[in-house]
């Protein structure tokens, strides 16, 4: 989890007097992802945050499911994914279950007229290519290619990108997206044993605080459908905060890889958690040290979880033909494995260079009609003898 901070202007106390150089009072929120008990931050504004002048109708983002149960072996090619000017339009979701959502996209633009609050979910934006600014009352976070920025839900939030071709990687976690509990002590601080520590985090700076008042559009995405909101006042005048919930970054380059003499299962590599699923991160690393050791992971039954693997760059060991923005499937219920040759070519291999994301979610996943644009269908025969292999369109 964040750590505490405080930035700005905030009073002695909680919920007392706290009055602006005109003697009116700043006023209070309680921002908390999880009731009153979870991580949650005290904001100062200049104006209530409720001043609501108009709503639009809402409409809906909700993803077409086109297979409820699969129990087969899949690929995507995600750098298809159609553009799109603007960013919530841009966001193509591609598996979902009761858990999260997991979706591709690939905006030309921000969010530039309006604001944008997920009032579901905690998001989980991996940067592939491009670069930009997340903007929020909290301040600003730059982001470039590698970074995982983390917004907890219901922040509000713009996003500007400084390129034309940018490639994202999300997640909608129902649940707040959190650091593994195995790396941190009762306190909350990163061990020593931890992959990462709260020096690699990328935490919100130079906060502006906006006076201004007028017209402020707000797109609210609430259980599929996008509410467009317009309020009096700007969603960044804030003067101050205290407390642990607030977006930050991560760079997956900060990710220190644990390596031993044979092959390390990979709970080795995660970064994160949620209820019912775990990211990891697999980076450059030195491969395993026993003289005897086959650095390609063995063969396993996945069978209490789906487990989706987005190729970032480098050559992936275990995977034959692999392309930058692809994502495979492998479905909890069968065992997969490395590709045909891939466990001879790795022996002897000192290390590997590969980068890529990884989701496990604990309950199955649904395949959208939008993941069906981008499938490559014959992928679940890509384990057959090299003799076949040259018949297959990988």
């Amino acid at each position: 989890m964040p750590i505490y901070r405080q930035v700005g202007k905030i009073p002695k106390k909680r919920h007392i007097v706290f009055r602006q150089p005109n003697g009116e009072l700043y006023h209070e929120e309680l921002f908390g992802t999880e009731g009153f008990s979870g991580v949650s931050s005290l904001v100062y504004h200049l104006y209530p945050p409720t001043m609501v002048k108009d709503h639009g109708k809402p409409y809906s983002v909700r993803p077409e499911i086109a297979i409820e149960d699969n129990l087969q072996a899949r690929s995507f090619m995600g750098f298809e994914v159609d553009a799109e000017e603007d960013y919530i339009q841009s966001r193509k979701v591609l598996f979902v279950n009761d858990d999260l959502h997991i979706g591709l996209a690939s905006p030309m633009n921000g969010t530039v007229d309006y604001f944008f609050k997920n009032a579901d979910a905690d998001e989980m934006l991996f940067i592939h290519k491009g670069s930009g600014v997340l903007k929020t009352m909290y301040g600003q976070i730059d982001f470039e290619y590698g970074d995982y920025v983390i917004i907890p839900r219901g922040t509000v939030y713009s996003i500007h990108f400084e390129t034309e071709d940018n490639k994202i990687l999300f997640i909608e976690s129902f649940s707040p997206i959190e650091t593994p509990v195995r790396y941190r002590n009762q306190y909350g601080q990163f061990m020593e044993n931890s992959p990462f520590c709260e020096r690699d985090m990328k935490l919100p700076h130079s906060m502006e605080t906006n006076s201004e008042k007028g017209e402020f559009k707000i797109n609210i995405k609430k259980r599929g459908l996008i509410y467009p909101y317009t309020y009096e006042t700007h969603p960044f005048d804030v003067v101050g905060y205290d407390g642990c919930s607030y977006p930050y970054a991560m760079s997956i380059f900060d990710f220190e890889p644990i390596t031993g003499r044979i092959h390390m299962p990979p709970p080795i590599h995660q970064h994160f958690q949620a209820n019912n699923f775990v990211v990891c991160s697999f980076v450059p690393r030195l491969y395993d040290y026993h003289p005897d050791a086959i650095p390609a992971p063995y063969h396993h039954s996945n069978i209490d979880s789906d487990e989706l693997l987005y190729y970032v760059d480098g050559d992936f060991m275990s995977r034959n033909n692999i392309q930058k923005g692809q994502i495979t499937l492998h479905p909890g219920g069968i065992p997969h494995g490395p590709h045909p040759g891939a466990i001879e070519r790795s022996i002897g291999k000192k290390e590997t260079q590969e980068l890529a994301v990884m989701i496990d979610p604990f309950r199955p996943v649904k395949i959208t009609k939008e993941a069906l644009k981008i499938e490559l269908p014959e992928y679940f025969k890509s384990w057959v003898s090299s003799e076949q292999q040259e018949t297959i369109n990988l």
